[in-house]
């Protein structure tokens, strides 16, 4: 493992992750005497500075590479690299109440038991690991943000639909001490020390608030899920406040080559092809999102003002910007470590194929992961807004 992904499993995946904590450097040894002491701080402030502009300068540069129409530069120093290794550390979770903790254990991997079978994914404590760096990956790529809406300064009531560890409810929580923030999850995996202004509830997104009533509904990473998008874009617009803003990031899990076409019969095209094709026999259209089909549905459902960004999520350290660089690597770590995950339900349950059939073909998606084809996913992010006469 390199030395900058070490200092990412040693960190505490809750925290903020954000480009100038990772890109810190390191001061010089001061001198005891007044005269050079002083001289060392006003280096020593000097330094700082200039780190600071050269963070911002890339946290910029990174965003404007990585959004469309921009081009990701490429390291050909990286191109020979024969990967990163991961000595991991995973970090449980505790659940909202004992009570509540009642899983089902298949194929080695922990599922939630609540309404069995709506989520096809692990809920342990390694896939939680992942979902965590998951958001840290998607705080580095959009320079810190955790929403791109307008919703204004003081928002009074967020909802939060797939909330999974909670992190993105709790940082929300922090962030608007005016708001109330609902975390909604099939798994009940969410910390019990969380803000007092944050609550979760282990529910199916069941609408249990009155009409008009969010201010903001947040959904990330959830196309692996959901099979009725229609029907959850318009039921969200109803409980949202006029002028109320709902908010979806979603990645295109179609892996696309940066500067040549990646070849059909490349293991992790065939790998993302095949879940497609289990998820599909399980009623989840996986590229939901593709082609601007999630904005064509919100407003078709009724939103207005709806927005579209793409950002490109390289696979792998191949970038030169530090920044795009450092969140090819988590990509590339959070691909690997949730292949099986990832595989095993669309597989097994969708495609009728058995473990050890998984586990064999993913011994080859494993080694093309690591390959030199300067791969990239990409991030989309929609949103749009409740007209301002209510209906």
């Amino acid at each position: 493992m390199s030395a900058s992904l070490s200092s990412i499993h040693s960190a505490d995946l809750r925290g903020s992750l954000s480009p100038p904590y990772l890109f810190s450097g390191t001061l010089g040894t001061r001198d005891s005497s007044p005269s050079s002491a002083i001289h060392l701080t006003a280096t020593d402030e000097d330094a700082e500075e200039r780190e600071r502009r050269e963070r911002q300068e890339e946290s910029r540069a990174a965003v404007e590479q990585a959004g469309e129409g921009g081009s990701i530069v490429v390291d050909g120093d990286e191109l020979s690299d024969a990967g990163y290794e991961s000595d991991r550390h995973t970090s449980a979770s505790t659940s909202l109440a004992d009570s509540m903790r009642d899983y089902i254990y298949e194929n080695g991997r922990r599922y939630h038991r609540f309404r069995e079978g709506r989520y096809n994914f692990p809920n342990d404590d390694s896939e939680q690991q992942r979902e965590d760096m998951k958001h840290a990956m998607v705080k580095m790529l959009c320079g810190d943000k955790l929403y791109f809406a307008p919703i204004g300064s003081r928002p009074q009531e967020i909802l939060d639909i797939g909330t999974g560890t909670g992190i993105w409810a709790i940082e929300m929580g922090d962030l608007f001490e005016s708001a109330t923030v609902l975390g909604v999850d099939l798994s009940p995996i969410q910390p019990e020390w969380v803000p007092p202004n944050v609550r979760f509830m282990v529910d199916d997104v069941e609408w249990l608030h009155p009409r008009n009533h969010f201010d903001y509904i947040h959904s990330r990473h959830t196309v692996m899920a959901i099979k009725d998008w229609p029907r959850l874009m318009r039921r969200s617009l109803e409980h949202l406040k006029p002028g109320g803003w709902f908010e979806l990031h979603e990645v295109y899990h179609n892996p696309i080559a940066e500067v040549k076409t990646l070849a059909s019969d490349h293991p992790v095209a065939q790998y993302w092809s095949l879940i497609d094709q289990g998820l599909a026999n399980l009623g989840v259209q996986l590229h939901a999102v593709a082609n601007e089909g999630m904005k064509t549905m919100m407003q078709e459902c009724g939103y207005i003002n709806v927005q579209e960004k793409v950002l490109r999520i390289p696979i792998g350290p191949w970038p030169k910007n530090k920044v795009l660089k450092m969140v090819g690597v988590l990509w590339q770590t959070i691909l690997l470590d949730g292949i099986q995950a990832i595989a095993l339900g669309p597989l097994t349950r969708g495609c009728g194929w058995s473990r050890e059939q998984v586990e064999l073909f993913l011994i080859q998606v494993r080694r093309a992961y690591m390959g030199n084809e300067c791969l990239y996913m990409p991030l989309h992010i929609i949103y749009g807004q409740k007209p301002l006469t209510s209906f």
